[in-house]
């Protein structure tokens, strides 16, 4: 079908609300600053400075600006920023952080209102504003994005529309912090290289308090979290610094943030005794799954247009038949050779698609690395970076679930490429949260083997930890600063720099006195006091790392044979209890359950009768006879009889002499009832004891006996009082039986998935 067919068609379209509804993804606001970073290093940025620029006329009082030396954008180029979802990064086996093309404006939104991007290459200079305080003011829904260009050289405007350029640069003058050309062209010159781009956000979000989120007065050398205080938080979710410090696995960029650079780490070069293990496993599946499909689907189509092609060509070579003229000879080629173009790409897909599906069933190599982080021993947890970018930080696995001081101040550090696991949008989890949790839980189980390797519970922990200054018995205090302490640190953990001039990361040898040494940012390699390390040319050397085993207990037959028995017996019993289970959907279900309804947990009322059994209890009467106990009950009245302090007389009831008093407690507790009340059974006393036979057989004598009616009353009154309760009791514990059966479920995928990697391996 032509295209020209679906010209009236209705089209989706972008609100400008979008733009602040895209923005609330990124729940963790250093997340947003993320996003700016990571279009730098995906650009190949060898720098990027984060710095503020004072504006009190602006809310929040300053702009955040994002300066890097990047390749820059072109005029073509930029105009891919405002398309929602575009992105040229979108590859299987891409390297880069940017997935999705949408992080740049999700990530600005986040942190301003407004954000203008000036941006350098191949002589021409482009600026592009996008603004929510605009389409507010001008009562605008649609999104409408200046973007005008100037020639670098001559610094006039590249356009073949005057007057949409006039009516672009007016915008950004009337709505931007810069009000002139001068000024805008004042910030590309803050570009010093031949390309790179800025992007400056204002218009900050605010808190309740009516102070900006972002706080970067109290340390003028960072970028903090407004009203988080230190104690009790790990560093990295309160100081920008500290998270860019760890963001990339292996970072080469260098950062600066207000002017100083941040002292990024690789983190298995900062623990002791680091050691990795490699992992494999064919549970990894979603996101190859996917690219199969999609290779399938693009295979399909490029057949179905080779085929269409060669019938063509095949229809033109008998149309023409025994036609010589060069006309004819020159169309018959020209569509055969579209068909043999057309069957090569076919052909490159169709192997492309099975090159996909065979790597489907190959399993999923990963490398575990841990190392003791004897630094600050209570950061501890698993660091898991996708593509070299930390996703998840602190998460504890394994042994550190429990809580003790086994595995305590243990990191692990991982890279999932995309192909085993697609992180989410805002890049702060993982999509596929099945197996983010398998992944967990094979992480654990390396931490458990690694903690033996390093034998450090054979030893001694506590003995261990006092080695390296750890005096305290609170986990939390951080080490002794004597200098023995810090000395003995420091043997462990050599210092790792990188070169401000090639980027390299160089390991420098342990001297006494360059313990607490600060170095400068521009550290460069002929600062190095190894010989063989201290000039550029020289290759990086690779961080060696002992390969730890993983040691899996096989269970021989009969214990499998064992445990699939015990799985059985576990299964019959749930099927058991679950056929048992009384389910109440109405009022006549209810009647046909036992008077003794409990809703309470039998520990909670086994408490409770504890604590009643303490009290001081009230003298009850004895239980009833057995002759008026065990009496035929008659069918309920229509309407209870009248209570009143005489007892109503049976009908069928022996006589008894009315002229029984009653006793001063019973008539004590009939005075104090209120009128109209339902009397409540009263529960049978515990059993009196032997020397007390003849006080109770007085009472007896002097306690009147209520009628049969005045007890089925009664009984028929407990009923409606605990009916509703029972009912609501019934629904309520539905609820989470069915929770805990998707869990149990979800853990019966996990025993199938192991019990199968374990026959792979045997």
């Amino acid at each position: 079908m032509a295209f020209t067919n679906y010209s009236s068609l209705n089209r989706a379209q972008l609100t400008f609300e979008y733009l602040h509804t895209n923005s609330t993804t990124h729940e963790f606001l250093f997340g947003a600053l993320a996003e700016l970073v990571d279009n730098a290093r995906d650009a190949n940025a060898t720098r990027i400075d984060l710095y503020t620029v004072n504006k009190p006329d602006l809310r929040g009082g300053f702009m955040l600006c994002f300066l890097d030396d990047g390749i820059g954008m072109d005029p073509n180029e930029a105009t891919h920023v405002i398309q929602f979802g575009k992105s040229n990064k979108r590859s299987p086996e891409s390297t880069q952080i940017g997935q999705y093309g949408n992080g740049l404006k999700s990530g600005s939104m986040r942190i301003g209102k407004d954000f203008i991007l000036f941006t350098k290459k191949e002589e021409k200079l482009t600026c592009l504003f996008l603004s929510r305080t605009f389409h507010e003011e001008e009562g605008i829904d649609e999104v409408i994005v200046p973007l005008p260009t100037w020639d670098f050289n001559t610094k006039q405007p590249v356009t073949d529309n005057p007057e949409k350029f006039a009516i672009e640069t007016e915008l950004i003058y009337k709505y931007s912090p810069f009000k002139t050309e001068a000024q805008l062209m004042e910030q590309f010159s803050k570009i010093e290289g031949e390309s790179g781009t800025l992007v400056i956000v204002y218009n900050l979000k605010l808190m309740d308090s009516r102070e900006p989120e972002l706080d970067v007065e109290t340390d003028c050398q960072d970028i903090l979290m407004s009203g988080i205080p230190p104690e009790g938080v790990k560093p990295e979710r309160r100081s920008f610094r500290a998270y860019a410090a760890v963001i990339y696995i292996d970072p080469r960029m260098r950062i600066f943030i207000q002017g100083h650079k941040v002292r990024t780490k690789r983190l298995s070069c900062c623990l002791y005794k680091p050691r990795m293990y490699r992992y494999t496993s064919t549970r990894f599946k979603t996101r190859a799954e996917q690219e199969v499909k999609k290779a399938d689907h693009l295979a399909k189509i490029a057949e179905e247009k080779a085929r269409e092609a060669e019938s063509k060509a095949l229809a033109l070579e008998l149309k023409l038949g025994g036609d010589l003229t060069r006309e004819a000879r020159a169309m018959l080629r020209k569509s055969q050779d579209s068909a043999m173009m057309l069957r090569r790409e076919a052909d490159v897909k169709r192997k492309i698609q099975e090159a996909k599906q065979k790597a489907l069933k190959e399993p999923k190599e990963l490398c575990f690395i841990f190392g003791v982080n004897i630094d600050q021993r209570e950061l501890d947890g698993m660091f898991v970076y996708n593509c070299s970018r930390l996703i998840k930080m602190y998460e504890k696995v394994g042994p550190q679930l429990e809580g003790g001081m086994a595995c305590g101040g243990v990191v692990g550090v991982v890279d999932v490429p995309y192909l085993v696991l697609e992180p989410t949008h805002n890049k702060q989890d993982f999509a596929d949260a099945k197996e983010y949790r398998h992944l967990l839980k094979a992480m654990g189980e390396h931490l458990a083997q690694y903690w033996k390797d390093i034998s450090i519970a054979q030893k001694g922990i506590v003995k261990f930890w006092d080695e390296f200054g750890y005096l305290s018995a609170n986990w939390s205090q951080p080490p002794s600063s004597e200098l023995r302490y810090k000395r003995r640190r420091a043997m462990e953990i050599p210092i790792t720099i990188q070169c401000d001039k090639c980027l390299k990361w160089r390991t420098l040898l342990f001297q006494l006195e360059a313990v607490d040494k600060q170095y400068p940012d521009t550290w460069v390699c002929s600062m190095n006091p190894d010989s063989s390390q201290n000039r550029c040319e020289t290759l990086e050397q690779k961080q060696n790392l002992p390969v730890g085993v993983m040691r899996k207990e096989l269970k021989s037959t009969e214990e499998k044979q064992k445990q699939l028995s015990e799985k059985i017996r576990l299964q019959q019993e749930k099927l058991e209890t679950l056929q048992k289970t009384t389910v109440v959907k109405s009022q006549a279900d209810m009647k046909s359950l036992p008077m003794e309804v409990s809703l309470k947990p039998a520990a909670e009322s086994s408490s409770q009768a504890n604590r009643a059994s303490e009290r001081t209890q009230r003298p009850r009467s004895p239980p009833l006879p057995a002759m008026i106990k065990n009496a035929p009950s008659r069918p309920p009245l229509a309407k209870p009889p009248p209570l009143s302090k005489k007892p109503a007389t049976p009908t069928r009831s022996p006589k008894l002499p009315a002229s029984l008093p009653l006793p001063p407690s019973v008539k004590r507790e009939e005075a104090s009832r209120p009128r109209g009340s339902i009397t409540k059974p009263t529960p049978p006393p515990p059993k009196p004891a032997l020397s007390s036979r003849t006080t109770a057989v007085k009472t007896l004598a002097r306690t009147p006996i209520p009628s049969r009616a005045a007890l089925s009353h009664n009984a028929r009154g407990a009923t409606k009082q605990t009916t509703p309760a029972a009912v609501g009791g019934q629904r309520k514990r539905s609820f989470p039986q069915a929770e805990s059966s998707e869990e149990e479920e979800e853990d019966e995928d996990e025993e199938k998935d192991d019990d199968e990697e374990e026959e792979d391996e045997e």
